[in-house]
C-alpha cells in the first residue's frame, strides 16, 4: 500500500473537523479520507454533516471520516422510475395491506441494516456504536426512517439523516424483492412533496446512477449542505397522497 502524502489527523473530543480540501486524494492509500477518532457521538455526527462529512468503518478500525471528491447526490426531481419499479409501486399503492411508514421502528430498520451487509462485504460498517448514535439523533428528530410495510410486517425500508432541507441517505434493507426501491421512492415522493432538492448518497455506485444520482464536486456540495441544513426542517410523514409525485 502506498504511504500517504501526509498524515491523517487524529481528532480529540471537541476538534473540529479539518477543511475539506485536507482529505486524501487519488495519490493516497484512501482517497476521501479526511481525519480519524476514538468515538462517535451525536454532537460529532451533527457536526459531520454540517460540514459535507460522514463516517465508515468497520469493527475494530477507529472512527473514520470522509469527505470525497466528487460527492454523489440524487436530485429527487431527476429521479429515474424504471417501467419494473413504476409497475411494483403501482401494486403496493393498490394493496391496502402495503404501507410506508415514517420512524414507526427506527430502531428495527437500523437493526436490519446492520445485519445486512454492503454487496462486496462480509460485514458491516454499522457497528453498535454508530448504531448508539443515530439512535441518539433519531430521538432527536434528526435521523428518519422509511419503512415499507407488507401484511403487517416491517420488510424492507432506508434510514437517513435530515438537517434543515437537506437530507443525507445511509443505508437500506430488504427482505423481501424491491423493498427497499419501494422506500427509496417514498423518500424521493416525500422529497418533491416538501421541496427537498437534494439526497447525498455519498459515493457512486452503478445502483445509485441507474436511479439518477450523480456526482458533483466537492465544493458545490459543501455549498448545497451550507445553504440548506440552516433552513425550516422538513415535516418527516408520509400521505399516501404524495405517491403523486413520482407516479
Amino acid at each position: 500500500m502506498q504511504a500517504p502524502r501526509h498524515p491523517l489527523p487524529w481528532l480529540q473530543e471537541g476538534d473540529p473537523f479539518p477543511a475539506l480540501e485536507q482529505s486524501w486524494d487519488d495519490e493516497d492509500p484512501a482517497p476521501g479520507l479526511l481525519a480519524a477518532s476514538a468515538s462517535v457521538s451525536t454532537d460529532r455526527l451533527i457536526a459531520a454533516y454540517r460540514g459535507g462529512v460522514f463516517p465508515w468503518y468497520s469493527a475494530g478500525q477507529p472512527v473514520l471520516w470522509w469527505s470525497p471528491d466528487p460527492r454523489t447526490v440524487l436530485r429527487p426531481a431527476q429521479f429515474k422510475l424504471h417501467d419494473s419499479l413504476r409497475k411494483t409501486l403501482k401494486r403496493f399503492v393498490r394493496e391496502p395491506r402495503c404501507q410506508v411508514r415514517i420512524d414507526h421502528d427506527f430502531g428495527a430498520v437500523i437493526g436490519h441494516c446492520a445485519s445486512t451487509p454492503r454487496a462486496g462485504q462480509n460485514g458491516t460498517w454499522i457497528v453498535p456504536e454508530m448504531v448508539e448514535a443515530y439512535q441518539g439523533l433519531h430521538a432527536m428528530g434528526l435521523a428518519h426512517s422509511v419503512e415499507t410495510w407488507m401484511d403487517g410486517e416491517l420488510v424492507g425500508g432506508l434510514y437517513c439523516v435530515g438537517l434543515g432541507r437537506m437530507v443525507f441517505g445511509e443505508s437500506m434493507f430488504a427482505h423481501r424483492r424491491d423493498a427497499s426501491k419501494i422506500a427509496l421512492s417514498a423518500l424521493v415522493a416525500l422529497c418533491r412533496a416538501q421541496g427537498l432538492d437534494a439526497i447525498d448518497c455519498q459515493q457512486n455506485t452503478a445502483h445509485l446512477g441507474s436511479l439518477g444520482a450523480a456526482p458533483i464536486a466537492r465544493p458545490l456540495f459543501a455549498q448545497m449542505v451550507a445553504e440548506r441544513v440552516s433552513q425550516a426542517c422538513a415535516h418527516w410523514q408520509f400521505d399516501p397522497l404524495y405517491w403523486r409525485e413520482i407516479l
